[in-house]
């Protein structure tokens, strides 16, 4: 099942299932669109879903040199110009979520709605103490999955954790005020026991202007797995329901005057 692109010197894999408007879901760092598998269904009887992999990640064969936000954004652009054709929602998570984000600061004409899941903007949220990055550890844990579907065999694996690392001991590295350029309608989602601290979260939707806040509860970074279908009739909602008019909003203004004794 799929198909590869080449996208300038990435050969991209990608998979699509469902009718309707486009929505792209965009998976985290070394994993693969496999990590959707109980999100891919449902979407898709709203959406025709698309499932690109990364450079490195999955199905599509790594590139030579460092891999870093930015050159996967400018993939993931490549991709909806190039296959998708119009504007698209975009569901990321992790560092899905924040590509996306880096997409619709950019390229605002290329997304109509976004759905932000559990990725920060900066290293200032990060949640308990900082921690080694262990390729040996990483290898043991997700390595074997690699190893079924790329390219590159398992033993590259390494490779692609190792420019994983490096990318991440210095990005994300957004300020929240970067954040208000932000035009498409957003949701922000994370668990109540993510990478970042709830306080990240919560600056992350006061600084994207109308953003909507979802915290799925009893759950962790893998939210969309531990409780997918929570997590789907969030995403769901949000993207197939037009904001209601709210009675008592203080970041939402109400649509109606209150009592004066109320």
């Amino acid at each position: 099942m799929g198909e590869y692109v080449q996208l300038g010197a990435v050969k991209t894999w990608y998979d699509e299932v469902g009718e309707g408007t486009p929505l792209v879901l965009m998976h985290g760092g070394l994993v693969d669109a496999r990590f959707f598998a109980a999100n891919i269904g449902p979407l898709a009887e709203h959406f025709h879903v698309y499932t690109p992999e990364r450079r490195g990640h999955g199905h599509t064969p790594d590139v030579e040199g460092p891999i870093n936000y930015q050159l996967m954004a400018d993939d993931t652009i490549a991709f909806l110009e190039t296959v998708v054709g119009e504007p698209a929602d975009l569901v990321g998570h992790s560092d899905g979520a924040f590509i996306a984000m880096l997409i619709a600061m950019q390229r605002p004409e290329l997304v109509k709605r976004l759905v932000l899941i559990s990725g920060g903007f900066n290293k200032s949220g990060e949640a308990g103490p900082e921690m080694e990055w262990d390729v040996d550890q990483i290898a043991q844990f997700l390595g074997p999955a690699y190893g079924e579907v790329s390219p590159d065999g398992e033993e590259h694996f390494k490779v692609v954790a190792t420019k994983i690392g490096e990318m991440a001991a210095k990005e994300p590295n957004l300020q929240a005020s970067e954040l208000g350029v932000i035009t498409a309608r957003t949701l922000v989602m994370f668990s109540d026991d993510d990478l970042v601290t709830l306080a990240h979260a919560v600056e992350m939707y006061d600084a994207i202007p109308g953003a909507e806040f979802a915290v799925v509860p009893g759950t962790s970074h893998f939210l969309t797995q531990e409780k997918p279908d929570l997590v789907n009739r969030i995403v769901l909602d949000f993207l197939t329901k037009e904001p209601i008019p709210t009675i008592a909003g203080i970041r939402r203004p109400p649509h109606f005057d209150l009592p004066a004794d109320s």
